[in-house]
């Protein structure tokens, strides 16, 4: 679907009203600034941040009315924060965003272990999940084996013969929830390489406001499309409605599906190898329908998380009673999902509550109060959820990383293991960053952007037989299955 100017005006007004407020420093676009940085989400404003701590001046220029990008944090259509988009921090351990919420005065919350299994109006018994798990685990190593002997595939053409009725499942599981694509729109080999996500953490307060909050002092154009970026080896000019701005490196972290589609013209256009790379990193569909229930219907505790048993695509994942709240989310993502984001908020309120209906009983239309929904797709500069490698394209991410003359690509989609998830963005945005400051300060280019420790590690963790999705902290627990994260 194209989006035509109209779409892109509508949308935008549609947008500010629940975009973050932000904590940046607001400011009329400079003539001249060290590193330009286009976009003001997680990867902007790291990259901003490292920049500007290196002494170097940095100017975000953003499209939107509000920073944060895909980390938005609704607060006012309900009495609790409600996340629109990147709802989790993953990998507790190694994730710098944690030490940063802590710093920025964000109560970070610890998230489900897992999602159960509901199989028409009960829970999964315990041998029906361990047979889940147990598919989970060969239909990786089939992936796997399948790479080693034809090379990178659609997801679902490397899935075993005997999944029988988990088919519906393995599909929402696998692909999505996880990446908002289906198997069949997956290349195998890009989902091997997802790190596993645990733990994971949510922000009370909202993910949304704790990247606002890392923008603090960082100046921000806000409402300030880039039409255009005229780059060299030597400086960039980037062309926005307010005036044209000089860089000596200019990074961009728009998302691929606005990037694909044109919005920013590249003078001279983009060498073939980096748009054919970008072709194939196209976004999935991943949104959320949150509904608040009163006197807890469902019957649920806090932060329950489902999914359930399905013969097709027309399936969702539950998180109920978010932070002891009434507050509950069904996910939907998918071709699904985009078919039913495009019918509207109506169809999407409806599908939830007949969902919720059919898996625990009761009227639950009529127990919702307050609505909010999702709609990515057609969010402008934006136009997706996160990214996911079409077959044959998992080398693009790291193809995006090299350095062209002054140009610097970052996002979530520009991290080989992270991808999807706003560490992935941030930790992408800082080592753009990183080559942007030595660029400008006239140091040699290291080549793709990032070590080449991390590298190595990438390339070993891709060869082991042991695939992300079947860790084995993927054993069943009293609370549930334990999964490498669930999208958005």
């Amino acid at each position: 679907m194209k989006l035509t100017r109209r779409d892109f005006m509508a949308g935008a007004a549609a947008f500010a009203a629940i975009a973050p407020r932000q904590f940046a420093t607001a400011a009329t676009l400079p003539r001249e600034v060290d590193v330009a940085i286009v976009g003001g989400g997680a990867a902007g404003i790291a990259a901003a941040r490292k920049v500007v701590a290196s002494g170097r001046s940095a100017m975000i220029i953003e499209a939107g009315a509000g920073i944060g990008g895909r980390c938005t944090t609704d607060s006012t259509s309900f009495n609790t924060p409600f996340d629109r988009g990147a709802r989790w921090l993953y990998n507790n351990d190694t994730n710098p965003l944690i030490d940063l919420a802590r710093t920025a005065r964000i109560d970070l919350v610890q998230g489900p272990r897992g999602q159960r299994i509901r199989i028409g109006r009960r829970n999964a018994r315990a041998g029906e999940t361990e047979e889940f798990l147990a598919l989970v685990v060969r239909v990786n190593r089939a992936m796997q084996d399948a790479i080693h002997t034809r090379g990178d595939l659609p997801a679902a053409q490397a899935l075993p013969n005997d999944v029988g009725d988990w088919a519906g499942t393995l599909d929402f599981q696998l692909g999505a929830m996880q990446t908002g694509k289906n198997l069949g729109d997956l290349s195998a080999a890009d989902l091997l390489t997802l790190q596993p996500r645990e733990p994971l953490s949510y922000c009370r307060q909202g993910v949304g406001t704790l990247i606002a909050r890392l923008a603090d002092k960082i100046p921000v154009a806000l409402s300030t499309p880039v039409t255009a970026i005229k780059w060299s080896a030597r400086d960039a000019q980037i062309e926005t409605g307010a005036g044209t701005l000089t860089a000596r490196a200019v990074i961009v972290t728009a998302s691929a599906s606005v990037l694909n589609a044109g919005v920013i013209k590249f003078t001279p256009e983009l060498p073939k190898r980096q748009s054919d790379a970008l072709s194939k990193l196209t976004l999935g569909s991943f949104d959320h329908i949150a509904l608040e229930l009163p006197g807890n219907p469902l019957g649920l505790a806090r932060d329950d998380s489902f999914i359930e048993k399905s013969s097709d695509r027309r399936t969702g994942l539950l998180l109920a009673n978010i932070g002891a709240t009434s507050l509950c989310q069904v996910d939907v993502a998918g071709s699904f999902g985009a078919e039913l984001s495009a019918q509207g908020e109506a169809a999407m309120v409806d599908f939830a509550a007949e969902w919720l209906r059919n898996l625990f009983g009761g009227d639950i239309a009529k127990a919702v109060q307050r609505k909010s929904v999702t709609r990515w797709n057609n969010v402008p500069y934006v136009m997706g959820a996160m990214s996911a490698a079409l077959p044959g394209g998992q080398p693009s991410r790291r193809i995006l990383m090299e350095p062209l003359g002054s140009l610097f690509f970052a996002g979530e989609a520009i991290h080989e293991t992270q991808w999807g998830s706003v560490n992935g963005a941030w930790a992408s945005g800082e080592r753009a960053a990183e080559a942007a400051i030595r660029k400008v300060s006239g140091a040699k280019a290291e080549g793709p952007v990032g070590s080449t420790k991390e590298r190595a590690k990438t390339k070993k963790r891709s060869s082991q037989s042991a695939p992300s999705h079947a860790s084995p902290a993927s054993k069943s627990r009293d609370r549930g299955l334990s999964w490498p994260g669930s999208g958005f």
